[in-house]
């Protein structure tokens, strides 16, 4: 059994998570959170510095229409086209990103040109961090958050695992039934629609999904997630 390592992630609300485990833990993260900026909801995604172009690339984008400095990183936009499947319409929201030494954030914007998304963003502060990307949005401005931040991260033999702060309403959401004991907390296993399964870890500081990928052995699952501690870091 490998020497266990330890590993600390920043999420974009600033919640930093520890990882303690003798599991393969290199993979990069990718952290998630919705923002209201005067009304307007957006998801932001914050990665390795790498996201932006792989995003970009997913979408057809070839080169970037705009490119500045912006809050210590670089800023560049791309006009993307996606054609609504129900009626038909062809859209075309605004790709962004924001690029740093190690991390980049992303986000598409509907009905925006580049000076709106730049009174967007100046509602919200970015701050790099050795651990991830940090929001702070200005209240006064009329931003803030709509929820906490999500963190995701594959870990090799165990699967997706995603993680967040735990809060009121997570209790609410757990099945009925006796979870299994380990070390972050107590594991329950649920079924997705597509019949695939899934776990939920509930730890007294942090609330976990697990979903298993297609090189996972389900049933080792308990004894994977028994050997990964998981909570609130410094």
């Amino acid at each position: 059994m490998a020497a266990a390592v330890v590993v600390s992630h920043r999420a974009l609300d600033g919640a930093a998570y520890r990882l303690e485990s003798d599991l393969d833990l290199r993979e990069p993260f990718t952290s998630a959170v919705e923002v209201l900026v005067g009304g307007r909801l957006v998801e932001f995604t914050a990665g390795p510095v790498s996201l932006g172009e792989s995003v970009a690339a997913s979408l057809g984008v070839t080169a970037y229409d705009s490119e500045l400095t912006f809050q210590g990183g670089t800023l560049l936009t791309a006009v993307t086209e996606e054609r609504e499947p129900r009626s038909g319409l062809l859209e075309r929201p605004l790709l962004v990103v924001w690029r740093g030494r190690r991390y980049a954030m992303v986000t598409r914007l509907y009905g925006l040109d580049t000076a709106s998304v730049l009174a967007l963003l100046r509602t919200l502060r970015i701050t790099e961090t050795g651990a991830g990307l940090v929001l702070v949005p200005d209240a006064a401005a009329g931003s803030g958050f709509a929820g906490a931040a999500t963190v995701t991260k594959e870990v090799p033999g165990l699967g997706l695992v995603e993680f967040t702060r735990r809060g009121k309403g997570h209790g609410d959401q757990l099945p009925p039934w006796k979870g299994v004991a380990v070390g972050s907390g107590e594991l329950f296993r649920d079924t997705l629609s597509d019949g695939s399964p899934f776990f939920v870890l509930n730890a007294p500081e942090v609330w976990a999904t697990v979903v298993p990928l297609s090189d996972t052995a389900v049933e080792r699952v308990p004894e994977l997630v028994g050997r990964l501690a998981l909570r609130l870091g410094d």
